[in-house]
């Protein structure tokens, strides 16, 4: 059974003519000749007495505001110009997609093309043309897709399948390269790290692969007693984060396949929502299900839960702004709603809403930008929330060109 499941099943002429006004002529005559002929140094305006001295300790906050430097108040007001738009950008439908909180059916990759699967179906949706695509169908009644993950650079899409198979293929040639069997049950998550690909699965183990070789299973990882739903490498690929139905959150560092780092049981329900922090190397973010409710911001070299808050709903998912201290979160009942929080005040900067049922995924867009959720209301909606900033996207597009330089020399077997 699905301990995870949505309580929620039980958005100017008449001026020309005008007379120019006049004023009475007794007395405004006199009035003002008599302030015209006044000696020079006296004021034709002026208090009969002085106004009363301030309080000592008053403070003027007039002046306190003008008083800051120039550049300061300007850096201010930018700040407040950002809009973070109530409505999604774009609305598409996505009939089929399976309401299951473990899977992992959603990602957006550096080629600016969308794969989510669809029951059976893994379609393609190109950003920049608009175009889409099927890639890939199975076959038997009860078969369907249970996750897909890009490499980090590049057209090869990893694909999880609920009869316990990991395929990899080629999007440009749309051609299944490779199939992978090792686990024993469906595969609900994956990530890669270079060349090694790392499965989780209902069997309770992660695998790594390394797609490079013909025996392509070459670490096992085994500390969850159930269902491995949430994986991701850190971005200097030194550890992975694993979370699972047995409420846990582990911290393997990589190449230490025996146990992990850190084990953690600070959650109260399943760990599918992890996500790292792009610009702070060591942070991690998890989220817990609907018996939980909780974000939580972990150091992963000392194993302490450095923040935490309480959501107030089921966590199904987080997402990192690249340009931002700010990140995304999706959630269950009751709202179904995103959450875009400030780091690392934890204050809300706005609720995003217009799902009606749960949001199990999210994807960020290659620019940064975009954040597109998929609900179980089997729709798409694109939500532009983050800011982009050059320097953030001259360190990424160098990081890109590095790593696509790595992936040329990659030959899956």
């Amino acid at each position: 059974p699905d301990a995870e499941m949505d309580p929620s099943d039980d958005y100017a002429s008449g001026l020309l003519d005008a007379k120019a006004p006049s004023f009475p002529s007794q007395g405004f005559g006199s009035a003002f000749h008599s302030a015209a002929s006044a000696p020079a140094n006296s004021k034709i305006l002026a208090f009969k007495n002085k106004a009363p001295a301030a309080p000592e300790s008053h403070l003027n906050s007039m002046r306190v505001l003008y008083a800051q430097p120039a550049k300061s108040v300007r850096r201010h007001r930018v700040e407040n110009k950002r809009s973070i738009p109530q409505a999604p950008e774009k609305i598409l439908d996505a009939p089929e997609i399976l309401d299951d909180y473990y899977l992992n059916l959603l990602h957006w990759n550096s080629n600016n093309i969308l794969a989510v699967a669809l029951g059976q179906s893994v379609y393609l949706w190109n950003a920049t043309s608009g175009s889409i695509s099927q890639l890939y169908e199975m076959s038997g009644p009860e078969d369907y897709i249970s996750s897909v993950s890009w490499i980090e650079d590049g057209n090869y899409l990893a694909i999880g399948t609920s009869d316990s198979t990991v395929q990899i293929w080629d999007s440009d040639r749309g051609a299944k390269v490779r199939e992978m069997r090792s686990h024993s049950s469906r595969v609900g998550a994956l990530a890669w790290n270079g060349p090694i690909l790392a499965s989780g699965s209902r069997d309770s183990f992660i695998h790594n692969h390394d797609v490079r070789i013909a025996n392509h299973h070459i670490e096992t990882m085994a500390a969850h007693d159930q269902e491995v739903c949430g994986l991701q490498w850190s971005p200097n690929g030194t550890q992975l984060a694993s979370g699972g139905n047995d409420n846990i959150l582990n911290i393997w560092d990589a190449g230490q396949t025996a146990a992990p780092k850190f084990s953690l049981d600070h959650h109260t329900a399943a760990v599918k929502a992890v996500a790292w922090c792009p610009w702070q190397t060591n942070l991690l973010a998890s989220g817990g299900g609907t018996a939980d409710r909780h974000l939580r911001f972990w150091n992963t070299q000392t194993g302490a839960c450095v923040d935490s808050v309480d959501t107030l709903s089921q966590v199904c998912s987080i997402q990192w702004s690249k340009s931002e201290r700010e990140l995304v979160t999706s959630h269950g009942f009751s709202q179904n709603q995103l959450t875009l929080w400030k780091y690392p005040s934890l204050t809300r900067a706005a609720e995003l809403t217009g799902h009606t049922a749960r949001v199990l995924h999210t994807a960020i867009s290659p620019d940064g930008q975009t954040v597109v959720s998929a609900a179980a209301d089997e729709t798409l909606r694109f939500w532009k929330v983050f800011a982009a900033q050059e320097s953030v996207k001259k360190a990424s597009e160098k990081e890109s060109k590095s790593t696509r330089n790595l992936m040329r020399g990659i030959n899956i077997r």
